[in-house]
């Protein structure tokens, strides 16, 4: 295979033979039923169906699964074709009733879908979970359409095995630019908080999401999964819905997003992917995560809305050269 060419400044991930020969000695196989222990921290690369009987049960505090949604779609050449929508919600009903069983009492869960895959997920989730909410977001890459409008949205299912479960609402809260700060009296700020950079709003999370960036060239997370979820994305229904050291389990992992952004916030996790490929794809991206906690759009425990961050550092380098003395400058 040709290798593609890349710009000088493109951050995506790849990996070299070497690499490749390295993270395949880390992948797991199952061939028999497991311990916790054995399989936490690890990616399980084989079909989901092969080794659902095999996990113990009873020890996922958070399921994410984003599965193929039902479009005709390669995944490093293995085609997952488009089915009539009853034919996807028995494909859907076939792993999702079995791995119920993995799940904690006070366990949540989380379904990715497009708008065509979203009425499946709800009719088949609802037989065996409690749904709170479905969040859209905002996905603003993809092509226009001459003749409807273009699709920028996808839905994640919120679930929950039963009426107790984990919310941590202030972990998730958005930090929002205030475009007209409002005052009392006194000329107090009225819910805000103002400095040199402007002003600012912490606010409660809505199931509607606008601040989320999908991966591209330029962005160090960003890999040639096709469907590869932000790192922000998953990191808010991490920081949701479990807490330190809860077990995380995404049983379509791909090129590993979830297993990323769990082990960056102090979880434990489980991968499991059929494709070999993304499975060692998923392991460099955990070797990178050894020195690079870093999630883009999350800093100093806030998600920001997007670009304000960067507009924020921005204008506080300039301001800073601006009455820094010249000596300084041409040092």
């Amino acid at each position: 295979m040709t290798e593609k060419r890349r710009a000088p400044r493109n951050r995506t991930i790849i990996l070299s033979e070497a690499d490749a020969a390295r993270m395949e000695s880390r992948l797991l196989r199952l061939d028999h039923p497991v311990t916790e222990e054995q399989i936490l921290g690890r990616t399980i690369c084989q079909d989901l169906f092969e080794i659902i009987d095999f996990l113990p049960s009873h020890f996922v505090d958070l399921l994410i699964v984003d599965p193929p949604y039902n479009l005709d779609r390669s995944f490093n050449g293995r085609v997952f074709k488009h089915q009539a929508n009853d034919a996807y919600a028995e494909w859907l009903d076939s792993w999702l009733a079995s791995i119920r069983r993995v799940l904690k009492k006070d366990a949540s869960v989380y379904i990715c879908a497009d708008w065509r895959s979203s009425i499946a997920v709800q009719q088949v989730a609802e037989r065996y979970f409690t749904i709170q909410n479905r969040i859209t977001w905002e996905r603003e890459k993809g092509r226009g359409s001459l003749r409807n409008w273009k699709n920028c949205l996808e839905d994640i299912w919120f679930l929950t095995v039963s009426s107790s479960y984990k919310f941590n609402v202030e972990s998730v809260k958005l930090k929002r630019r205030v475009i007209a700060p409002y005052t009392d009296e006194q000329g107090r700020p009225k819910d805000w908080e103002g400095s040199n950079d402007g002003a600012f709003r912490l606010t409660h999370p809505s199931n509607l999401w606008t601040d989320i960036s999908i991966p591209f060239w330029s962005m160090p997370e960003n890999t040639d999964h096709p469907t590869q979820k932000p790192e922000k994305l998953i990191a808010k229904l991490v920081l949701a819905s479990s807490d330190p050291g809860d077990v995380v389990l995404d049983p379509f992992v791909g090129s590993g997003t979830t297993s990323v952004v769990a082990k960056k916030l102090g979880r434990s996790f489980v991968g499991i992917e059929i494709d070999e490929g993304y499975c060692r794809l998923c392991e460099k991206r955990l070797e990178l995560a050894n020195d690079d906690f870093t999630i883009q759009g999350f800093h100093d425990g806030v998600f920001w809305e997007r670009n304000t961050l960067a507009d924020q550092r921005s204008r506080t380098a300039k301001q800073r050269a601006c009455t820094t003395p010249a000596r300084v400058l041409f040092e």
